[in-house]
Parts: C-alpha cells; sequence; structure tokens
C-alpha cells in the first residue's frame, strides 16, 4: 500500500474554505511544545498561544502580567512542536498600546522570532489605525472584539459585551471597520449569541468565537478548561475530562510507592570488575 502524504499544514486559505464550506473550525490554547504536538495529532488545526498564560503558567492574576518576551517564546515553542496548526500569537498587554510604531515592531517579531502564523490584540476604534499599518506589513492580524481581559481592570472584573441595542451597534461598526483596515480575522469574546450572528452576517472575514454562540465560524476556549485542571470554568468551557483528577491520583500514587520504596527497579549498573576497584580503593580510585 502506498503510504499516504503528510497533511498539509493549515493556511488562512485552509480555513477560508472551511468557512465556504460551512464546516466550523476548532480552536484551542497551547503554552508549551507538548501540549501543542498532542494538539495537532489529534487534528486541532488553530492554536492560540494566549496571553492566559499569565495565569495558567506563571500564576499570576491577570493576563496583563504576561511578559512579551515570555510570550514569545511560548509561542515559537508551539509552532515548532506544532508545524501543522496555524498558530496565533497573542500581543501581551504594553506590546502595542504605546505606539503604533512599537505595535508594528512588536507584532513583526511575533512572526520573525515567535514563528507565528498571525497575532491577535485587543482592540477597539482608536486601533484601526494601527491594524491597517500591521497589514501593509504583512501582518496577518486577528482583531479582538467584545469582552477584553486586558481592559477588565477598567470594569472591575472580566464582563460581557453587546447586551445593549448602542453596544451592539457599536461592536458591528467595529467588525466593519476592522475589516475595512485588513484584518484577517475577528475574535469575539463574551456577547449575545445573536449580537455574534449579526457580526458574522456583516463581514466576509472568518469569526473566531470565545463564549459567543453557535453561529460563528471558530470556537476557541482555554485547554485547561476542557481538561477540568482549572478551578473555575466559564459555562462555555465545561470539562470534557477530568485530567485534575488524575494528575492527582498519579501525584498520590507516586507519593505512595516512594514511601513503601517500590518506585520501580534500578535501571543502572557498574561495569563488570568496578565494583570490585571500587571496594579495593575506596574514595582513591585511579583513572
Amino acid at each position: 500500500m502506498d503510504a499516504q502524504p503528510p497533511p498539509r499544514p493549515i493556511t488562512i486559505r485552509s480555513l477560508k474554505r472551511m468557512v465556504d464550506a460551512g464546516d466550523p473550525f476548532a480552536c484551542l490554547t497551547a503554552y508549551d511544545a507538548l501540549t501543542a504536538s498532542i494538539l495537532q495529532e489529534a487534528g486541532i488545526p488553530v492554536l492560540l498561544v494566549g496571553d492566559t498564560a499569565a495565569e495558567v503558567i506563571l500564576g499570576l492574576p491577570s493576563t496583563i502580567h504576561a511578559p512579551l518576551e515570555f510570550m514569545l517564546t511560548l509561542t515559537a515553542a508551539v509552532k515548532r512542536a506544532a508545524p501543522r496548526c496555524w498558530v496565533i500569537g497573542d500581543m501581551p498587554f504594553m506590546s502595542y498600546q504605546v505606539s503604533d510604531e512599537e505595535g508594528v515592531r512588536n507584532a513583526g517579531r511575533f512572526l520573525v522570532e515567535g514563528r507565528a502564523d498571525a497575532v491577535k490584540l485587543e482592540v477597539d476604534l482608536s486601533y484601526v489605525g494601527l491594524v491597517s499599518r500591521m497589514g501593509r506589513a504583512g501582518v496577518p492580524v486577528i482583531a479582538h472584539l467584545g469582552s477584553k481581559p486586558q481592559h477588565a481592570h477598567r470594569h472591575g472584573g472580566y464582563y460581557s459585551d453587546g447586551r445593549t441595542a448602542e453596544d451592539a451597534a457599536r461592536l458591528l461598526e467595529e467588525a466593519r471597520a476592522f475589516e475595512d483596515a485588513g484584518a484577517t480575522m475577528l475574535l469575539v469574546e463574551a456577547v449575545p449569541e445573536v449580537v455574534a450572528e449579526s457580526i458574522v452576517e456583516s463581514v466576509s472575514i472568518p469569526v473566531i468565537g470565545c463564549g459567543a454562540g453557535g453561529a460563528c465560524h471558530g470556537q476557541i476556549v482555554v485547554t485547561q478548561d476542557l481538561t477540568g485542571m482549572t478551578e473555575w470554568q466559564p459555562p462555555f468551557a465545561q470539562p470534557i475530562a477530568k485530567v485534575n483528577e488524575a494528575l492527582h491520583h498519579v501525584a498520590r500514587e507516586w507519593k505512595d510507592r516512594v514511601g513503601r520504596r517500590a518506585h520501580g527497579e534500578h535501571p543502572y549498573r557498574m561495569r563488570s570488575g568496578e565494583l570490585e576497584r571500587m571496594n579495593r580503593h575506596p574514595g582513591s580510585v585511579d583513572r
């Protein structure tokens, strides 16, 4: 039997073909090479190296604490381990807000140093010019609309968006504006499903939803939420498995084995004759 050719890498063209065919595509977060390789083998086409790494990996209180250099390192690790996936680098807090020049430069670093296929940034209409400049520089941009975790401090915590007619109209205006500015894709977080559906109908680029209902072309959640490893999961990302319980069992079992000195056969042996040499001259073996 002839060997099957390896799967081709996912590209924006691949994703647009899925959109045109009416096939929703799955997206998950990844922050390390091992997890990324597993998700690739499972057939996940899109991976987001999210700034949620600040919370999930570093144990910090919010996403605004994700360092730029740290995010670049993680993004490159994920892409190396999952070269067939379309990998999105999440631009962290203050990596693009200070100036357009700095934003474009850091976006370029994600593509060059981080090996990302695209970058994501949390935006409102004041960032239309920046997204346009990134697009002209050749950077594929995902414009993140709706609830924006980097803005949570302004709202006293995480929040939903688009729940009034005025807010819904603003989101529609933003979606059209960023498509016109050259955004490759939109990500819409924590909005009513009817609002997300209106956004999908109003633009011609793919829309990824995060707690935005089933109308979006793609769906993204934090992998650790699906695996039950986080203390709390949003209602749109309920656990499919309980990896936390499995890991807890592994740790307790290992602790028990160590306590009983039953942690397995030791695999290393001295070479023939070396033990006798060591015993004849303890502490002074000729080299």
